[in-house]
């Protein structure tokens, strides 16, 4: 695709808004930040992560202290959200700095879901030289990256000059990052650290409703291995102890939503073996899929745990920024749903958490600052490598809230969705305007219903807000669609 042709497509689209897409000039190596103060950095992303799934967020029945870890020597961020809550778009999102919408697939459809983002065709030269990668490169970091991709061929990160040291997932990822973390490095590294798990949790509903999908486990069928551990109860617990003491309850927003937009049910409608579960599935077996949940993360907090023993007894920690997140949440049985896609907080809403010892205030909470993990991770890494660099010009780096400080910070936050986009305000407010079945309108308010049951589209009392937060998606967000 030609990219004046891109770059129209995507304006008329509103995905960057009406500034376009601006890339900051470099700065010469050292003039924000000498080479020595310049850290090591480690970002660590699991995949379909809620943020209330960690035992640091307040969750109960989960034990996450790897990630406990984190958030203790550093700050944690509860207003986090993908730009896409799906795998591959939020993916793109991370590597190149803007909304998966963005780009366009080979039909020319813009790749607000996942077959589409996998079939984005050669990017722009643009995109190319200003790719997560390339600007690390740039930096002078050296850059490794390990795990899992779901990335067109033209965003690998091969092809952005990391040394793709394994693509195993679950298995030997973190063995094989502790032992690059471990090498004596002459020049500050990059690390990528893709975790495959809690994913695994996908195939609870696919395997209990197979003539509903065609998606089907690997050879080895190591994602049914991990799920079926995942569902092993507790040695010497019966089943009434079980459900009593250790199974997580049903959501207390188990019911679909008062109101529920067309748009959903279409998606179910879509994928029939969502559709199955959400009429089949007793208040048991979601129970039953939250327990298995947990255990999922669980999992992979034990992996990550690995690469901080390895940050910890290499004297690395006072060099070493690591920064935790996920590509996006799981409905986990809110609204009788599993998987992602939707804009519920539960598949939207992403864990976010940094350490950097002696520079990051430990034990920070910030439940106030609107972050978008696509958007503002690019600028972020760039401001620690002492460069600058930008992609979507409402990307924003995070240091200085990493570090405490009270910059002026965005208001809004922009999210899109195979079905829909939204735009999420500091007050708690959210608008959604689906575009699946037609054009349909959702005013919702995390303050007086965080559970998301209701809407509050057609009340009297929020039509100044819901007027003011539809200019912001039409203005500052997503203009013209």
């Amino acid at each position: 695709m030609k990219e004046k042709e891109t770059r129209r497509n995507f304006l008329k689209s509103g995905a960057i808004g009406l500034a376009g897409i601006t890339v900051m000039p470099n700065v010469v190596l050292g003039s924000k930040m000498s080479k020595k103060k310049r850290p090591n950095i480690i970002y660590i992303l699991t995949d379909q992560q809620s943020e209330c799934m960690m035992s640091c967020s307040g969750n109960k029945y989960i034990k996450t202290p790897a990630m406990d870890y984190i958030a203790n020597n550093g700050i944690r961020f509860k207003r986090t959200y993908a730009t896409n809550p799906v795998c591959s778009p939020s993916r793109v999102s991370l590597m190149t700095g803007r909304f998966p919408g963005y780009f366009n697939d080979q039909n020319g459809k813009q790749a607000r879901e996942n077959d589409g983002s996998m079939k984005i065709p050669q990017v722009s030269e643009e995109v190319t030289n200003n790719t997560i990668g390339a600007y690390m490169k740039k930096a002078g970091y050296d850059l490794f990256y390990g795990g899992k991709e779901h990335l067109p061929p033209s965003l690998v990160p091969s092809r952005q000059g990391f040394n793709d040291f394994t693509n195993n997932e679950r298995g030997v990822l973190a063995e094989k990052a502790t032992e690059i973390i471990k090498e004596k490095h002459d020049k500050p590294y990059f690390m990528f650290v893709s975790l495959i798990n809690p994913h695994d949790i996908c195939y609870m509903t696919i395997r209990d409703f197979p003539k509903y999908t065609k998606i089907r486990p690997r050879k080895d069928q190591s994602e049914i291995k991990m799920l079926d551990k995942a569902l092993e109860l507790p040695k010497g617990v019966s089943k009434e102890e079980f459900f009593a003491k250790y199974c997580p309850p049903a959501p207390a927003n188990i019911e679909p939503q008062e109101g529920e937009p067309k748009a959903i049910r279409s998606l179910l409608e879509r994928r029939p073996f969502r559709e199955a579960a959400r009429e089949n599935y007793t208040d048991e077996r979601w129970r039953m899929h939250g327990y298995a949940y947990g255990r999922l993360t669980e999992f992979v907090d034990s992996k990550i745990q690995k690469v901080l023993d390895a940050v910890k007894e290499s004297g690395q920690e006072e060099e070493t920024l690591v920064i935790f997140s996920s590509d996006h949440g799981d409905m986990n049985g809110s609204h009788r749903m599993e998987h992602k896609t939707v804009l519920y907080e539960q598949a939207a809403n992403i864990p976010l958490l940094a350490m950097w010892k002696g520079h990051i205030p430990a034990g920070k909470v910030n439940d106030t600052n609107l972050v978008s993990n696509g958007l503002d991770l690019l600028p972020t890494l760039c401001d620690y490598a002492g460069i600058k660099g930008q992609a979507d010009p409402r990307g924003r780096s995070l240091k200085p809230l990493f570090e405490g400080k009270n910059p002026s910070w965005r208001k809004t936050v922009g999210v899109e969705s195979e079905i829909g986009r939204m735009v999420v305000s500091e007050s708690g407010l959210k608008y959604i305007k689906y575009d699946a079945v037609g054009i349909e309108e959702q005013l919702l308010d995390l303050k007086k219903d965080p559970l998301e049951t209701k809407h509050f589209t057609n009340d009297p009392a929020y039509a100044g807000r819901f007027k003011k937060l539809k200019s912001s998606f039409d203005k500052e967000w997503f203009p013209g669609f």
